[in-house]
């Protein structure tokens, strides 16, 4: 049977650390970290994510904003939002919730905000210095992959790497870092995705799938070697006869796999929890970068 690879137990093991080091921030008479969040009308998925952003923030000590707008908010006010945000001397980090509603440039929102409050990673200026294994902010879900297979000591030097998916959130990030000349890293990476002939031929050969598709139950244990590890970055709500009417299902049909693999994340608390957690990671980096707090 797989090792689980317990994305609840490492999260609160880092929030852990990081309300330690908060705790003594404080006690030495400064303020605590401030990470702020924009959130664009009422997608329930992004209410709830933020929420739990929120109480993150409790947890380790952070203080914490939530600036609300409605799905009709135009791209200026937004703009001008984020400008007030990039500028203000309390505020060390923040994020703007996506997915964004029509009228809204992404990309522009993006590029808007200051890259050393980027604590998402998202900035193309934090993307590239990322890509050149310079000092930076990773992405909070790649960030957290690492993380969790650092401290489950999965080896990876020389390991063949399989992603599925192609996202700038995942899985572009994620095969730069699984190549990168660190560990966790010094993988031989293969980036697959919809228009890839075969997957399973790629999976099968892999010594670690990490996959980000979006699409329940969609690797199955025959695509996978013996041994493989599978980290599943995938979450879909799929209805069911529970009170709440769903249940949320990875990419990885994890019944399985489990039988196949020597470790595997569950869904849910797999890499869930530790994006949260390496947000909070990002922005006590932000906190000890500021140019305000010399």
């Amino acid at each position: 049977m797989a090792t689980i690879l317990d994305g609840l137990k490492v999260s609160k093991e880092i929030k852990n650390e990081i309300r330690i080091e908060v705790d003594k921030i404080v006690a030495d008479r400064r303020r605590p970290p401030h990470l702020a969040a924009i959130l664009v009308g009422n997608n329930g998925a992004s209410q709830a994510y933020v929420r739990n952003k929120i109480t993150d923030c409790k947890e380790v000590g952070f203080k914490s904003s939530l600036f609300t707008f409605s799905s009709t908010v135009s791209e200026a006010e937004l703009l001008e939002k984020i400008e007030e945000l990039n500028k203000s001397k309390d505020i060390d980090g923040f994020i703007v919730q996506l997915p964004l509603p029509k009228q809204i440039d992404q990309e522009k929102i993006i590029m808007a905000i200051d890259p050393r409050k980027d604590v998402d990673g998202f900035h193309p200026e934090n993307f590239g210095k990322m890509a050149l294994e310079m000092a930076t902010f990773l992405p909070a879900t790649p960030f957290g992959i690492l993380a969790l297979l650092e401290r489950y000591q999965i080896d990876t030097k020389g390991k063949h790497c399989v992603i599925i998916g192609r996202s700038r959130i995942v899985g572009k990030p994620m095969s730069i870092l699984m190549g990168r000349k660190d560990f966790p890293g010094n993988s031989t990476v293969t980036l697959t995705h919809s228009y890839t002939a075969h997957i399973e031929e790629f999976t099968k050969n892999a010594d670690i799938v990490i996959t980000a598709l979006g699409d329940p139950n969609f690797l199955k244990g025959e695509m996978i070697k013996n041994g493989a590890v599978v980290i599943d970055v995938g979450i879909t709500r799929v209805e069911d006869t529970s009170e709440k009417g769903y249940k949320l299902v990875g990419d990885v049909d994890f019944e399985s796999c489990s039988e196949v693999a020597s470790a595997i994340t569950p869904v849910p608390g797999g890499v869930g929890p530790m994006t949260r957690a390496m947000l909070m990671k990002n922005t006590l980096l932000a906190y000890k970068t500021s140019v305000y707090n010399d």
